[in-house]
């Protein structure tokens, strides 16, 4: 597969002449990657298929569309843009044969700088060294841009320093490249970098509703949340506010309802072993799986299994 960083396969014993299915993800490390292997494992065990996780340097929309792979685990606001053609896709045309099966849990984001820096906003990034361009992973430069956005500020204020993908910058800001680190809350790699930095800080967001409206300008469907400190997270000493959206899983037209049927229900019915193989999922809501995705049609496989739960109408 194009790309590809790696994969995990998993295979129940009992699923021998089991379906194999592909989830595509982002580098193995990432957030949805994790989130990946932890679907993988409930579709193994309760949906008695094979899936097989393939870690991508890019974000994999391509491979679903092609038919190399089945599922995407993908942000809400990257699925509406590949979909649609708009947004890092403007004039690559639209993609109909995308489909939505189903709203897992909140990527709750932020940028983390080091506990014992004097970056203590947004704000004070002005003239820092930042991450940047990430050609194959374009989404992570959005989402950085609407982080500086929320302070008033653009890449044009700040020393860019391009990298690849998420993973790579995480890597630079540990080894002292950049002054900042973009990660979802949960990721291994901000565990990874708290413990080898000595702390991480996170930068608290500004709920003003201008500094709100610049965020989601950038960023569709993207809301606040604010984050405690029980459970215990990397980098939030008090109730910090942050930018979070929608992780949502993402097929095609060219899988069977059958498959997405039984992966919506395994998911829905799932999440007690979801958690065990991946704590974020503790955020999961299961009853909010069926919210619209703005520009992406639901898969009918996942419909008729919302509509008999009572999920849609």
């Amino acid at each position: 597969m194009k790309a590809s960083l790696g994969f995990t396969l998993f295979l129940a014993a009992g699923a021998a002449g089991a379906q194999t299915i592909g989830i595509v993800t982002t580098p193995a490390g990432s957030f949805s990657n994790s989130a990946g292997q932890a679907i993988a494992k409930v579709l193994v065990d309760k949906a008695k298929l094979r899936a097989v996780v393939q870690a991508q340097a890019s974000t994999g929309f391509e491979e679903v569309e092609s038919g190399s792979a089945d599922f995407n685990v993908s942000n809400s606001f990257d699925a509406t843009f590949f979909t649609t053609g708009t947004g890092e896709y403007q004039g690559r045309g639209t993609h109909p044969v995308m489909r939505y099966a189903g709203a897992l849990i909140p990527y709750r984001v932020a940028m983390h700088v080091r506990a014992d820096s004097n970056i203590k906003t947004i704000g004070d990034l002005k003239g820092k060294r930042v991450s940047s361009d990430f050609n194959a992973q374009k989404t992570i430069a959005r989402i950085i841009e609407a982080h500086l956005a929320n302070a008033g500020l653009s890449f044009n204020d700040v020393v860019r320093v391009p990298a690849p993908n998420v993973v790579r910058q995480a890597e630079d800001f540990m080894s002292g490249k950049v002054d900042v680190m973009f990660f979802a809350l949960g990721s291994s790699q901000i565990k990874q970098a708290h413990a080898s930095v000595g702390g991480v800080r996170v930068l608290e967001i500004n709920t003003a509703p201008d500094a709100l409206k610049r965020v989601q300008a950038l960023l569709p469907g993207a809301y606040t949340v604010r984050v405690g400190t029980t459970p215990p997270v990397e980098g939030i000493a008090k109730p910090t506010d942050l930018v979070a959206f929608d992780m949502v899983l993402i097929t095609s037209a060219k899988v069977s309802d059958d498959v997405v049927y039984r992966v919506a229900q395994a998911l829905h019915d799932g999440k007690q072993d979801l958690v065990a193989t991946f704590p974020p999922f503790g955020l999961f809501q299961p009853q909010n799986m069926a919210k619209p995705l703005m520009g992406v049609e639901m898969h009918p496989g996942a419909a008729k299994y919302y509509k008999e739960i009572g999920l849609l109408k």
